[in-house]
């Protein structure tokens, strides 16, 4: 069962001993806080709202996530041209350094190239630059309709006191200290406050950095080389 604002909110009053919302009231101040933690969670865990869609490539070689997101993750493969929410899945997408394909083929960016960097309607490599985490480049660049699966990072939706949160379950002590910070920073003149509202903060970012260490050492593709040397020698 997802986890609701509403029941998020109401631990938040309780704590505050504030449950009529005089103070600190739910639908001017505290759902705000809510959706500033949500997004908060997505700049610092950017796969808490990781989505896995597939989209259609624009002619030629730069292409870019879909308006709601933040940040690309990875490119998967191509999918089949038809029925894109559940289409065929193809050939598979590797990354690869820019610098390998300037050096290789320095005109792979030219619709008009010819040879492995020709123009078509299959992706085999793709470039990425965490400078400009939207944009990402395929190789060969593509002519006519193509589709891939990606994954990538979106804007958590705004949610109401009614809706359930926009982040995974996981994540809901995490949302409850960002709105208790926020509540406490607005009282920080009152003795104590500043410093419950330092606590709440670290608690925050103790959930969200928390579970970053956690996915790395459980991350399946940790033996991902290892695995990759047995298939090779099956």
């Amino acid at each position: 069962m997802s986890v609701t604002v509403q029941s998020v909110l109401d631990r938040v009053q309780i704590t505050l001993q504030d449950t009529t919302g005089v103070r600190w009231p739910a639908a001017s101040e505290l759902i705000l806080w809510v959706n500033d933690a949500q997004r908060e969670i997505a700049l610092f865990k950017p796969d808490a709202s990781a989505t896995n869609e597939t989209i259609t490539l624009v002619d030629g070689t730069k292409q870019t996530i879909p308006s709601t997101g933040n940040r690309l993750l990875s490119v998967v493969r191509n999918m089949s041209d038809t029925a894109l929410n559940n289409g065929v899945g193809k050939r598979s997408i590797r990354i690869v350094e820019r610098e390998v394909l300037d050096a290789q083929t320095p005109d792979w960016h030219d619709p008009t190239v010819s040879g492995d960097a020709a123009h078509g309607s299959t992706v085999k490599h793709f470039v990425y630059d965490e400078a400009d985490p939207r944009n990402f480049y395929v190789y060969p660049g593509v002519s006519g309709s193509t589709h891939i699966e990606i994954v990538y990072s979106a804007n958590p939706a705004t949610v109401t006191d009614s809706d359930d949160l926009a982040v995974p379950d996981i994540f809901a002590n995490a949302v409850y200290n960002y709105v208790l910070y926020n509540c406490y920073m607005k009282d920080a003149e009152y003795t104590g406050n500043n410093q419950r509202a330092g606590n709440h903060y670290q608690l925050f970012m103790a959930s969200v950095t928390g579970k970053s260490q956690l996915d790395q050492i459980t991350n399946p593709n940790a033996n991902a080389s290892t695995n990759a040397a047995n298939v090779a020698v099956a």
